[in-house]
């Protein structure tokens, strides 16, 4: 990688980037993040490979950098920021996807996954949401107390309606929560070889799938995909890795977000009585984007690399160089979100990057904002007396290395 003339000497401290968050504050971001966006609002880091890619951390410069056309996506180009040792020795397999193609093929790409996902398909699921969600916790009330509500309702409820969007059996869902939750770990001592396993029994399974309904469709985003394949539109490995995205993305960061939701809220009585005490759709709507701001479950943000030498916010980036930016510096802000660590349910925080921004924000994020707004909205109201089991220091969250933030387990009674 080259190096621009404003790094760092050798002997000058470099941020470590996968900077553990303060066990005190587990919700927030990394003290040590936080504290490089109050000097600048793009420095260098350090990264698991020991290469120094520039961390984007204010708000307004991730817009800037996320819209730039002078950076790429292109995870086959040397010097890429991969955000582990697996995902940068399997990057030469990796088909074209939303997440690593640019310009027109992103655009071909991205077309194709549009069309589930509109805004007035997502709110037609919302009763299907409502019934699974108020199901899921009849069955919880019904159970023995405590409850891990990880496997009570924030993996059942995304799981179930991705699996019903994109046509995926619902009784499959133990092996792919299975092999997607492995493929969402970063772990530094996961080999490329796990990743390959998980995404080979992941990819098999779904592959199979698109093969069937090749000659059996329904009407499911699986049997969209399959015609592409028959039409030649998509080639095989390349509708399977989209369907492998949606089914990762549709269930674990939905369910990680119910579940760190829920644990902030249980610490925070009084914001949690607004969402419990409201019937107001508007005031549940705003406290979904204040809980998205705040948690940031994407914590290991976005990845790009600079197509050629330019100017960007005081720093010359050269070409070939990486770049790093990370959404939950950005969402704690001050410039942008006065008072960040202040959780503010009634605060105006649309303007969060906890889908990202750009041409490669989230595609799901209507969905997920669905599914949460039914949640919060929901949860508390049914279970008025609802409480953590445990004290938050016995919660284990996931650590620095995770690519989703997130707690493993969340014991909770009433």
């Amino acid at each position: 990688m080259a190096e621009a003339e404003t790094r760092p000497a050798p002997d000058e401290q470099v941020y470590d980037y996968q900077d553990e968050r303060d066990a005190k504050c587990p919700f927030a971001p990394p003290p040590g993040l936080r504290a490089l966006n109050d000097k600048a609002p793009v420095s260098p880091g350090r990264i698991w490979n020991g290469s120094i890619p520039w961390l984007v951390t204010g708000h307004a410069a991730q817009r800037a950098i996320l819209a730039d056309p002078r950076v790429s996506s292109d995870d086959k180009q040397p010097g890429f920021p991969h955000p582990t040792r697996a995902m940068a020795e399997g990057s030469p397999h990796h088909p074209l996807t939303i997440f690593n193609a640019d310009g027109a093929d992103h655009t071909r790409i991205r077309r194709m996954m549009t069309r589930p996902f509109t805004r007035p398909r997502m709110e037609a699921l919302r009763p299907d949401i409502q019934r699974f969600t108020d199901d899921l916790i009849d069955k919880m009330l019904a159970g023995p107390k405590p409850a891990n509500l990880v496997t009570a309702l924030s993996l059942p409820l995304p799981s179930l309606m991705i699996c019903a969007l994109l046509g995926v059996p619902y009784e499959d869902h133990d092996f792919f929560q299975e092999h997607a939750s492995f493929a969402t770990r970063s772990d530094r001592d996961k080999t490329p070889e796990d990743d390959r396993r998980a995404s080979e029994a992941l990819g098999g399974y779904l592959a199979g799938l698109i093969k069937v309904r090749m000659e059996e469709p329904t009407e499911d985003v699986i049997s969209d995909f399959a015609a592409r394949v028959k039409a030649e539109e998509l080639t095989l490995p390349e509708a399977t890795m989209l369907a492998m995205i949606l089914l990762i993305a549709g269930h674990e960061t939905s369910a990680t977000m119910i579940t760190l939701g829920t644990a902030l809220l249980l610490q925070n009585p009084e914001q949690l009585a607004l969402l419990r005490d409201t019937d107001d759709p508007k005031v549940v709507t705003n406290a979904v984007e204040e809980l998205l701001r705040y948690l940031t479950v994407a914590q290991f943000g976005q990845r790009r690399i600079a197509r050629e030498d330019f100017e960007f916010e005081g720093v010359d980036i050269k070409a070939g160089e990486g770049i790093v930016v990370p959404l939950p510096a950005g969402n704690w802000d001050p410039q942008a979100f006065p008072d960040p660590e202040n959780l503010d349910l009634t605060r105006e925080a649309r303007h969060h990057h906890a889908f990202g921004w750009g041409i490669h924000q989230c595609l799901g994020q209507q969905l997920a904002r669905i599914e949460l707004q039914v949640v919060y909205g929901t949860l508390y109201r049914r279970i008025p007396t609802l409480r953590l089991a445990v004290g938050v220091d016995e919660l284990a969250f996931r650590g620095a290395d995770s690519l989703a933030f997130g707690i493993h387990e969340l014991p909770v009674t009433w």
